[in-house]
């Protein structure tokens, strides 16, 4: 059997200016295949071989597949849009290689997967949650000619009918040592770019789940609704030795220079944060990275960060979203504005960078409201700050009231735009094209003051930090179309 895992010919975030990254879900499941030595298994990444739709299609009609796989575990690949390109370029493999099967998973297909079947008929399976066992077994079944796969946990199938038939609930991976290393070495390792300058260039995963449950987060879209929660907030993360031999490798056989830890919560684990600076720093390591947390993680962790700094820690990215202790708890997301203050501080007297992700388009938001969320954010002054438009995601408290609101209707969404930089939802106050507005002012009135730009250029941080910053203030431009809904760029 022939297994490819395609990326489409998409783009990135209109912030982010050239960016791009192995697909760590593609990595991750294609290593345990390979490992279990269930198939042959290939990837094509399109975006980052510069390769159009009509240049995809050839070569995987050359290739021809016995089945396609799709799907994403970060929202910062694209947000939601990068779903429509999944969907679009499973219809066009249908139209020309009717036997190959058709495989999503990850984001948004498994929490919403039998509306997603429902709507695209061309998609044969979903993998709900997390997708190596649940694999293994539809492989095997397709070997063995099995025409019932209902009984198949964690996955999602067609009846005899057509009707979408969803198997039980598959438990979690206890422990993730199990899995192998992410198969990089199937990957044009030497294209990847974060944010224009930083290159050589790769984004990884060393843990799942969040021990958080913030209402608007990306990551209920990930795991089965029906777990009611418990599988999102069983956090596992890999050890320190682990994470330290997977920057071995990406240094040493593909020379990658800056990464980004993409978890929700990289210092979860006061221990194995200060395992992994100090075995990094031990082998030498050069490669420069970034890391998200939780504020309330590195407030009580500030004796770490002297460390961290030490081992190439250069940015750091907290969660500011509103603009008081009252609007963050009606987030859940559990973290106090002082504790938010004190993070940015503490990195900056470490030299580390601040990246301070804020939300526009929440159910309550009026004018007022977003101008005093942009005056708390200008006041705690992280040096980039990161705009997103409340977007739900499926599975979420906010995606159920969105719902019951009647503003989204899963059947009628333009998935093109829900990328987290076209507003898509209104407020209670304000309309759709109000929060674009005001969301793209906020934006070029952050980056408008001289004296933050200056103390960044004449600091002490990184480089990397520096190039960073200019690649955020040369797209405002870009996002401020985004924000009218005048342009996409993923």
């Amino acid at each position: 059997m022939k297994i490819l895992f395609i990326t489409p010919p998409f783009g990135a975030w209109a912030t982010h200016g050239n960016h791009k990254a192995p697909n760590q879900y593609y990595a991750q499941l294609a290593a345990y295949i390979r490992q279990k030595e269930l198939a042959e298994v290939q990837v094509l990444d399109t975006r980052a071989l510069e390769m159009n739709y009509d240049q995809m299609m050839e070569e995987i009609q050359r290739v021809k597949p016995d089945m396609a796989v799709f799907g994403d575990l970060l929202h910062s690949t694209g947000g939601l849009a990068v779903i429509w390109h999944f969907n679009e370029t499973a219809r066009k493999i249908k139209e020309v290689l009717p036997q190959t099967k058709t495989v999503m998973g990850g984001l948004w297909y498994s929490a919403l997967f039998t509306e997603t079947m429902e709507i695209n008929p061309w998609i044969d399976f979903i993998l709900i949650g997390e997708g190596e066992l649940t694999i293994q077994d539809l492989i095997h079944h397709l070997k063995e000619k099995k025409t019932d796969f209902k009984s198949i946990p964690g996955l999602v199938s067609r009846g005899p009918n057509g009707q979408v038939v969803a198997g039980p609930h598959r438990s979690l991976i206890p422990d993730l040592s199990v899995l192998p290393m992410p198969a990089y070495d199937l990957f044009p390792m030497d294209k990847y770019v974060g944010h224009t300058y930083w290159k050589p260039f790769a984004e990884l995963m060393t843990s799942r789940g969040c021990p958080g449950g913030c209402h608007f987060c990306y990551e209920w879209s990930l795991y089965d609704p029906r777990s009611n929660k418990k599988d999102f907030t069983s956090w596992r993360g890999h050890s320190a030795k682990r994470i330290a031999d997977e920057l071995d490798i990406l240094e040493k056989q593909y020379g990658i220079k800056v990464v980004v830890f993409q978890d929700d919560a990289f210092n979860v684990d006061p221990r194995v944060m200060k395992g992994f600076c100090e075995e990094k720093i031990k082998r030498g390591n050069q490669i420069k990275w970034v890391c998200l947390g939780r504020a309330d993680d590195w407030t009580s962790q500030r004796e770490l960060l002297p460390l961290m700094s030490q081992a190439g820690c250069f940015m750091g990215l907290v969660g500011v979203e509103v603009e008081s202790d009252a609007e963050l708890a009606k987030t859940g997301k559990g973290v106090t504005m002082e504790q938010i203050k004190d993070t940015v501080d503490s990195l900056r007297q470490n030299n580390i960078a601040t990246v301070g992700t804020i939300l526009i388009g929440m159910e309550n938001d009026d004018e007022a409201r977003i101008k005093e969320r942009l005056r708390v954010a200008d006041e705690i002054d992280p040096d980039i700050m990161a705009l997103d438009y409340v977007t739900p995601v499926p599975g979420s408290p906010l995606w159920k009231k969105a719902i019951d609101n009647g503003w989204v209707k899963p059947k009628e969404i333009n998935l093109r735009e829900w990328d987290f930089h076209h507003p898509v939802i209104p407020t209670k106050h304000l309309s759709i094209a109000d929060v674009g507005r005001l969301g793209a002012w906020c934006m070029r009135e952050f980056y408008s003051k001289p004296q933050r730009i200056h103390r960044i250029m004449e600091s002490n941080y990184d480089m990397l930090v520096k190039l960073c910053v200019k690649d955020f203030m040369s797209n405002i431009a870009k996002f401020e179309k985004t924000s009218a809904g005048e342009a996409s760029y993923v």
